[in-house]
């Protein structure tokens, strides 16, 4: 069956193949910036991308906004990503990061309509990648009716591809089935949203031993209920041990706390299921759009960081896209008692307890 009927199931999976092509050579630029800032060539990431290996990049950096939104020029990746798309597909809307960034106001209105679009990052991460530190990626989507339907993640130094197409299920590296944890007899099943056979649930006292993955952001104004301190009153929540000063109780308890620095790469690693729940608040649609997909057909659920006023009761809603607040489950199968959902949906209740409401607003979203 297809998206919808202006594009049949042929043409997504030549989308997809397309999408999977084109990370890996815009990987490959971002590959040859690092090459060229410590004096050495780039060599073969891999056959497939062997054939980008002698175009460099001299990529300056600089400061903006604030101390901690270094950036670096990626004019040139964003915009050979856009010419591959133009090209090959010229009546698709496209919304980057750069570009938005240049000709939206500072308001920046939701431009995402039902029309199929490609929402593209060319690197994510970008403080890790300005310190060499590997966690970077490039992140491309393919958008039909406001809903990703196709996701690549290229983390270059990692020689991680995460890539997704909606009903052909979610993988690493194009071979391996994500998630990656599954009881070894049922490692072949097929991937269901409501009962992923073979991964195991939701611990039954989630958040605790679970580990749960969080980003500081940008906004780092330490104001009184601002949102940097909003989100650290969450992180502890969340990481300390039950009792103490905390008279509710509601302290999560969780095994670890992670903060990869790259909401793309924080959701890739949920549907592989290294990280249990993903919380976090301010990100632009770009920023998780590829690793919504990817996440999605792996079985995991996505809806907002924000809790509702009833958290045991309240309806848990798949997210908008665009809504810059997101909580992440990873993909879970049944236990004796619940479906694979069921434990999704009792750990999002269970975090909507332990965090405080953020404030990201958006006009349009």
């Amino acid at each position: 069956m297809s998206v919808t009927p202006e594009i049949t199931d042929a043409q997504l999976e030549e989308i997809y193949q397309f999408a999977i092509d084109l990370g890996k050579k815009a990987g490959a630029r971002l590959m040859d910036g690092i090459h060229a800032r410590i004096g050495g060539t780039i060599s073969d990431i891999s056959s497939n991308v062997a054939s980008n290996a002698n175009v460099t990049s001299n990529l300056a950096f600089q400061e903006k906004d604030n101390a901690v939104d270094i950036v670096t020029q990626v004019d040139e990746v964003e915009r050979f990503i856009h010419e591959a798309i133009s090209a090959r597909y010229p009546a698709h809307k496209f919304i980057g990061e750069e570009t938005y960034a240049k000709t939206s106001s500072s308001a920046r209105e939701y431009l995402i309509t039902s029309d199929p679009t490609w929402c593209v990052d060319p690197l994510d991460g970008t403080v890790n990648y300005t310190h060499m530190f590997p966690m970077f990626c490039v992140s491309i989507a393919f958008l039909v009716g406001g809903k990703p339907v196709i996701g690549v993640i290229y983390a270059p130094m990692l020689n991680q591809l995460f890539s997704s197409c909606l009903g052909r299920g979610a993988w690493l590296n194009e071979t391996t089935r994500l998630p990656l944890i599954r009881n070894a007899k049922d490692g072949n099943v097929t991937n269901d949203n409501k009962d992923n056979y073979g991964v195991p649930p939701i611990p039954d006292n989630a958040p605790s031993k679970c580990i749960f993955s969080c980003e500081w952001g940008k906004d780092r104004r330490n104001v009184p209920g601002g949102n940097l301190r909003k989100k650290i009153n969450s992180f502890v929540n969340m990481a300390a041990e039950k009792g103490g000063d905390n008279a509710d109780g509601l302290r999560g308890m969780v095994h670890g706390v992670r903060s990869l620095g790259s909401a793309t790469l924080d959701l890739a690693y949920t549907a592989m299921g290294s990280l249990d729940i993903w919380w976090e608040g301010g990100c632009w649609e770009w920023d998780v759009a590829a690793g919504v997909a990817i996440l999605l057909e792996a079985g995991g659920l996505v809806t907002t960081a924000n809790p509702p006023k009833d958290p045991d009761t309240a309806n848990i809603e798949d997210v908008r896209l665009g809504s810059r607040l997101y909580l992440a489950i990873r993909p879970a199968g049944p236990s004796a008692t619940e479906t694979g959902r069921q434990s999704q949906e009792r750990a999002v209740r269970e975090v909507w307890k332990r965090v405080n409401h953020l404030d990201y607003s958006r006009p349009g979203a």
